[in-house]
């Protein structure tokens, strides 16, 4: 899936108590890339993502994904596009605690195809290593267990694109490695577009691209021309 952002800002409220959490922000990125986007807290990153997934819109300029003109869309065509076309993975797992690791995975899955939901819950939580936890609640699992419940939510869907806010921030560094890998795999093995936002300038290694913001502005972007694997981090 393709992003185009051009000239686009994000301002919230007025006048002289206004924030501008993205200035005139240009980024075109490719279907199957994977972008990390660094930045300190009030950089624009998650104004970012929030802006690409449909769940904010922008005060100026214009924004297509996947050949679609996000400000065009009705409030139903944004829900319906976030539904199939974007996976989300947050910093804070946002589990549901009195349904397993399986329930939280096919309560999303029901929502794309009912019938195959058990078959599609079963197969993504094997991907992500959780095959023998699926009857786990969130609070039998560990972080890292849980970030992967999260991450395979986001895949049961199958979507284009994976918006991933902070997704190893709540992890110890060698369980934050174990995920970044396996975004990694799944980027490799999918080809499915992947934009990651983080403070951490070390994740920026496995990328194939980083983005840097400070202020609400673009300061730095350049391609990797050879990603290190996760499993070589050190920070």
């Amino acid at each position: 899936m393709n992003i185009d952002m051009k000239d686009v800002s994000r301002t919230f409220g007025e006048g002289h108590t206004a924030v501008h959490a993205l200035r005139h922000v240009d980024l075109q990125s490719e279907p199957g890339e994977f972008t990390v986007m660094l930045g300190p807290s009030g950089s624009g990153k998650t104004t970012m993502l929030n802006l690409v997934g449909a769940i904010d819109d922008a005060t100026e300029g214009r924004l297509v994904v996947d050949g679609h003109d996000l400000a065009e869309m009705t409030p139903d065509e944004k829900t319906a596009f976030r539904r199939e076309s974007v996976g989300f993975v947050f910093q804070f797992f946002n589990l549901i605690p009195t349904l397993t690791a399986a329930e939280n995975v096919e309560l999303v899955a029901e929502l794309i195809d009912s019938a195959g939901a058990a078959d599609r819950t079963a197969a993504v939580l094997d991907q992500v290593g959780l095959a023998d936890r699926m009857d786990h609640f969130p609070a039998e699992l560990s972080g890292g267990e849980q970030q992967r419940v999260a991450l395979a939510r986001a895949l049961v869907k199958e979507p284009p694109i994976l918006l991933c806010d902070e997704p190893t921030g709540e992890l110890d560094f060698e369980t934050g490695r174990k995920i970044l890998s396996l975004l990694r795999s799944v980027n490799h093995d999918t080809g499915q577009t992947v934009l990651l936002v983080t403070h951490n300038a070390a994740i920026g290694d496995i990328a194939d691209r980083v983005v840097k913001l400070r202020s609400g502005r673009i300061v730095d972007d350049r391609r990797n021309p050879n990603p290190r694997p996760a499993e070589e981090l050190t920070w």
